[in-house]
């Protein structure tokens, strides 16, 4: 890894929040400066403060290329992966909330970009303090002895956050840049615990002992550079080493492409997957997580299933919901006064009869995925719209739906037209108040439903 010199630390630090392509084009060649170093890291910053923003208020931090920085985690997610290994090792009365809470939510600490400290000892200390877990002693009792192993280390985002709940923290990984960025990286986060080593995360981990908790990440992209999605295409491949993470660790946490089934997902790894985390952020899936563990009985037991999206959470025994995608038990309600569009992480679960069942709300239509209720909904999962009006696709009904309408907010869900055709064909602008749904209704009936955001 290539240290800042002070030539190059200092341009960082005059030019890092302007924009990067016109500084390549207009900087000034000054003796000592690493131009391409410090673009990178001006860069790593800028997304940084809004993706990792704990990780842009430590001065210490050096960032690796562009494309490191996009296919990285979030803070957000770094975070619940940290306390779906708490939750999983804490014994019951000690479980704990976010173990790296630094007292703000996520959301409210991405809104704002963070303050630089004059003194990078005070920045480093705030940085420590956002990374800690409790002082108290049950916060202590949880970490001691505990051992984990990263055996796809990457940039270290999710190793950083994991690391703060085990006195013993390995991150395992094959290029020696990324292990120097490491090894730099844990110790500006104070993470003495953590220890670097660069080889083969299976050969490592077919030498090493049992530990409390292992996590992989697998590639996800082929020989050529190329996007691969399958367990099987992706390096390693996890259903391979199944058994062997099932001997070496008490639990294994796999993170996976939202593009998969969870279902096959589920299936493929017979029987030894113990919770379903769909993981989304801004209403759009990031993360497919399985956490796998020895079967407890004889008989393969079901998943629990966690949808996320970020404050919004539910989870349920997907063995009592083996028909999510049942529809027709639940007539409409009369009085259609509500719609309710789940959030990403509902949708790819497919729990729609839990929805139904927990919330009070009716399913409109076969895989139209949108719910109806006479009454408002608490807390409801997604967004909430109250009903104007409903009509059909006839001329009569549309100029009443309308009603001088020249923009609307347009969705389609199990429709014959794609929202672009819909817009067209009602020469509506896009934006304003107006909400319009285009979908099918119980009875196959193509509706559009005029609304208002709750």
């Amino acid at each position: 890894m290539t240290i800042m010199n002070d030539e190059t630390r200092e341009f960082v630090a005059m030019h890092r929040n302007e924009d990067v392509r016109e500084l390549a084009l207009k900087a000034k060649r000054v003796e000592g400066l690493d131009l391409p170093l410090a673009l990178d890291q001006i860069a790593g910053w800028q997304i940084a403060r809004k993706k990792l923003p704990q990780w842009a208020s430590c001065e210490g931090i050096v960032y690796p290329p562009h494309i490191s920085m996009e296919q990285c985690s979030s803070q957000f997610t770094a975070q619940y992966k940290s306390e779906i290994a708490q939750t999983l090792l804490a014994p019951a009365a000690t479980v704990r909330a976010r173990v790296s809470d630094s007292g703000e939510s996520d959301n409210q600490t991405t809104k704002s970009e963070p303050q630089l400290s004059d003194s990078a000892e005070s920045v480093m200390q705030t940085a420590k303090s956002a990374f800690q877990l409790s002082d108290s002693p049950e916060s202590d009792t949880l970490v001691a002895k505990r051992a984990m192993v990263d055996l796809t280390g990457g940039f270290g985002v999710d190793f950083s956050y994991l690391a703060r709940g085990f006195s013993q923290a390995t991150y395992v990984e094959r290029q020696r840049h990324l292990c120097d960025l490491a090894e730099h990286n844990m110790a500006a986060l104070g993470l003495d615990q953590a220890r670097i080593v660069c080889g083969d995360g299976v050969e490592y981990l077919r030498q090493m002992g049992p530990v409390d908790f292992i996590y992989l990440d697998p590639a996800r992209r082929d020989e050529h550079g190329s996007r691969t999605y399958a367990i099987e295409d992706c390096t390693p491949n996890v259903l391979e080493l199944r058994d062997l993470l099932l001997a070496k660790s008490q639990y294994t946490l796999v993170k996976l492409s939202p593009m998969l089934d969870w279902r096959k997902v589920v299936a493929d790894f017979d029987g030894t997957v113990r919770e379903v985390h769909i993981v989304a952020t801004g209403n759009e899936c990031k993360e497919l997580l399985l956490v796998l563990g020895q079967q407890v009985h004889e008989e393969p037991s079901a998943p629990r299933v966690f949808c996320v999206n970020d404050n919004q959470r539910i989870d349920y025994d997907s063995a009592a919901y083996t028909q999510g995608l049942r529809i027709g038990g639940k007539p409409l309600p009369e009085a259609k006064n509500y719609l309710y569009e789940p959030n990403a992480s509902i949708m790819k679960a497919g729990c729609f009869d839990l929805v139904e069942e927990r919330f009070g709300v009716t399913q409109v239509g076969p895989s139209s995925h949108l719910f109806v209720s006479a009454t408002p909904v608490a807390d409801f999962p997604g967004r909430g719209f109250a009903i104007e009006a409903i009509g059909g696709m006839n001329k009569k009904d549309i100029k009443r739906l309308l009603n001088g309408t020249k923009q609307a907010n347009i969705a389609v869900r199990n429709f014959p037209l794609t929202a672009p055709q819909l817009r067209k064909k009602l020469k509506l602008a896009d934006g304003g108040p107006v909400y319009l749904f285009g979908t099918t209704m119980q009875g196959c009936d193509h509706v559009l439903l005029r609304t208002s955001k709750i």
